[in-house]
Order: C-alpha cells, then structure tokens, then sequence
C-alpha cells in the first residue's frame, strides 16, 4: 500500500570524469564524462524510505537538467504519493503538458529527460514501499492497472488502449514460467565495454580476451570516424572473437544516409548484426531507406538510445525502418512512456534490445526488459540488452553479470540509488574528486587512475 505526502524534492549534478581515460568514446562523443541529473524524493511517511531518479547525461549540460528538475518539483512537491499512483496517467501528462514548460519540449529535451529522473524516482519509491524490486512490480500488477500508468495520447492510429490490453491479457498465459526461467538464467546481454573509438588496439586485444574469459559472446565495436580505421578495428575485433560470435556496430549519428549505406556495405565483410544510430535520430524516413538498402546484406538497423519520445519511436515502426528497438530509461518519460513502447514493439513484432551503460542505465534498464519478457513479449529470439562495465561500484544495488545475462533484481525498488560517499565525492563542482580536477585543469598533466587522480 503507497503512502505519504512528498515533502522534498533535491537534484543533484553528479559527474565522473570518464573522459581522462576515454571511457564511452564514440565518433560523435570523443570525450565524454558520465553523469547524472540525480533526484531524491522524501515523503512524510513513517517508513522513511526515499525515491531516487536519475537522468543520464555526458557532462555539461546536466546543469541545464537539474534546472528543469526544478522547475518541475512544483508538480511533485505535497503530492500524495497514493494519489499519483492512482492516476498515474494524468500525473504523467500533468508533468507533459505544464503550460510554460511544455513550450520548451514538448516531451523531448532537457525538461523531458528531467521528467524522466522524477519519475523514475517516484517509480523507485513506489517499488520500495510495496518491497518488491521495479520489475516485479510491473509484472504482478493486474494489466488494467499497468495500462492506466500510460499515456496513449499520440500513439492510438498504432496501438489503442483496448490492442494493449489484449496483449498483456495474452502476457499472462506461461508467465509463471517465464519469470521463473529469468530468476535461474538471467537476460541475456551484450557487451560494449571492449571497442570504445578511443581504446588503443592493445586495450581492446586485452579487453576482448577477458570478456571471452568471462563467457561473453555479444560485442559491439564504435565506428564512423574513419573508414579505413574502422576497417582495421573490426577485422582486429572480428579475428578475436572468432567467426561465430555476434558483432554489432554503432556509428551514434555520424553519417549522412548514403554515406551510412556505403560505408556500411564496406564493413559488411565482419557479418555485423547490426549498424546502430546509422544518421541522425529524428531522420525517421532516412533510416528506413538505410534499413532497405542494408537488408539484402542481413544487416539490420537498431536505434531508440536518442529517440525522444513514443510518437517518435510510433513512426520508426510504421515506417519499417528499424529492426532492433532500443528503448532508454531516462530518454524517454521514465517506465510509464517505456510501457507505452514495449507494447508496440510487441505489435510490430519488433525485438527490443535496451540502450545501457552510462551512469545507472545498466541498473534502471534491467528492470524493463526482463518485465518485457515475462508480461510482453514473451521471446528471446534476437533479444539481448547492452551492458558496459563503468560506474556500477557506485550505486548501492549494482547490476549482477553471471555468465553472460543480468541476473533479476532482488532488492526494492529500482536500483537507481547511489552510495552516499559517491553522490558527495563527485557532485559538480564542489565534490572532492572535481574540485582537484579543476584545480589541475589549466597544465592538464594529469590522469585518473579508479578514484585517485595523478599528477
């Protein structure tokens, strides 16, 4: 049973300075430093228990979320946590569609990733409160329940309400069975954390050795700087892990959309799974000309890590221009919208492979997929989620990786709360690990090692 009033909402600017060792490194995106928009939300309630939210984000620019977070608490703020979640469709859409704010989205940047770290953190508080972790909220709610927390405006020429209904109806058939087989296996996933564009060659010879080691079978190599050099990776990347592991690539936006077709072709040679994010996210037409054009080759199209919202992600299905969708915890409005696409995705027979990694991403993700398997989709056939091994160690209720699959949450809520000595060590600027950055910034003769930064 949910209760009490939220009394205090505090955003936090939370950054690691993963760029010093280029960590997360791609052709559109040479030096990021993972962060987070970081939301708590307090209650009256006797339990003491708090929310937290997150919004993933690569650096500067998590000001600007924080800010927008803010001007969003006055839609959160003396709330009856038990009156939202009783109508959990109009507070999404009263967090959507605030007059003013609205103007500067609406449902799409800086103030739709803050509704996303709101959200998310009420979910988390939601889950705690009931004492079951975020999935198997999710998959224990009766399917009414579960539809009133989506918005379906926008999206019903594609899937209507009463459509969602009798697909989570049919969810229900083997569904004890399917959540008993992710408790003993796990979800499968992918790794990401070998090939950052970045990586000199001998640290990605390494880091693919130890995955292999580690029983990995799913890699995924950055690309689109540089055709000869992209060339050279794969076939460096291809003859380590052999011919018959999957290779994915992913290019985050680099090319035009014929550049994206020939360049492809020129790579098609290492058997790629996929090209992700071929050209720019909002080309919706552009990708399903790339997606004809790189069928004939077995390569498919996957996106949705930049998709801003579900009438987005709607068009990308009705166009037939993806083969893998790539749902986001904190691109889209937190679980509510990520409902919203499940499903469709479920009625366009598209599989859903989650955009991971960052900061939480890994931990806030799990949740949606192995809830899409056990309620949704009910397949693994081509199915997988992205893992990447940064960050975990600061997050109180980590991802678990055995053999290959996230292992199913067991704690409450949704995995998204931090170590507090983390939140406080790297907030921006006044946390202990930036406030040396900053000082030694201007000779930049310094790196990052773990947590100690050396001169």
């Amino acid at each position: 049973m949910v209760r009490g009033r939220i009394t205090g909402l505090a955003a936090s600017d939370i950054r690691f300075p993963t760029s010093l060792g280029h960590h997360g490194s791609d052709a559109m995106h040479p030096d990021p430093d993972y962060s987070a928009a970081y939301v708590v939300i307090e209650t009256d309630a006797r339990d003491g228990l708090k929310g937290y939210g997150l919004t993933f984000t690569l650096g500067k620019g998590t000001e600007v979320v924080v800010c927008a977070v803010n001007a969003l608490s006055i839609h959160v703020v003396n709330k009856d946590l038990e009156e939202i979640v009783n109508d959990f469709r109009g507070f999404y859409r009263q967090l959507t569609s605030d007059g003013q704010l609205r103007w500067i989205g609406p449902e799409k940047g800086a103030v739709h990733l803050a509704t996303a770290a709101v959200l998310n953190a009420i979910w988390d508080l939601w889950a705690k409160q009931e004492g079951k972790p975020l999935w198997k909220l999710l998959v224990d709610m009766d399917p009414k329940q579960l539809l009133s927390c989506i918005d379906f405006r926008y999206i019903t020429d594609a899937l209507t309400e009463e459509e969602a209904h009798e697909i989570l109806q049919n969810g229900l058939l083997g569904k004890k069975e399917r959540e008993e087989q992710m408790l003993k296996h796990g979800y499968p996933a992918y790794t990401t954390s070998c090939a950052w564009l970045g990586y000199p060659d001998q640290q990605l010879k390494q880091l693919c050795t130890e995955a292999l080691k580690d029983g990995w079978t799913r890699f995924k190599v950055k690309v689109g700087a540089d055709l000869p050099d992209d060339i050279r990776r794969c076939r460096l990347i291809r003859e380590m892990i052999g011919p018959d592991k999957t290779l994915m690539l992913d290019a985050n936006q680099r090319w035009e959309v014929k550049e994206a077709i020939e360049w492809v072709t020129k790579l098609a040679e290492f058997k790629p799974l996929w090209i992700e994010e071929p050209t720019s996210p909002d080309d919706i037409l552009g990708h399903a000309a790339i997606s004809k054009a790189l069928a004939p080759l077995g390569i498919g199209v996957a996106t949705g890590e930049q998709c801003h919202n579900r009438v987005i992600f709607k068009q990308l299905l009705q166009a037939k221009a993806l083969s893998y969708l790539q749902i986001d915890s904190c691109r889209l409005g937190s679980v509510n919208e990520n409902l919203s696409v499940l499903l469709m995705a479920k009625k366009f027979q598209i599989p859903v492979c989650p955009h991971a990694g960052g900061v939480g991403l890994c931990e806030l993700v799990q949740h949606l997929i192995i809830f899409d398997y056990i309620s949704v989709s009910g397949s693994l056939e081509n199915r997988m989620c992205e893992y990447v091994d940064h960050l975990h160690e600061h997050f109180k209720y980590p991802a678990i990786i055995k053999k290959a699959s996230y292992v199913p949450p067991q704690d409450a809520g949704y995995s998204t709360e931090m170590k507090e000595e983390s939140a406080r060590k790297y907030l921006f600027p006044q946390g202990e690990v930036w406030q040396k950055i900053l000082y030694l910034s201007h000779n930049k003769c310094f790196a990052l090692r773990g947590d100690a930064i050396v001169k």
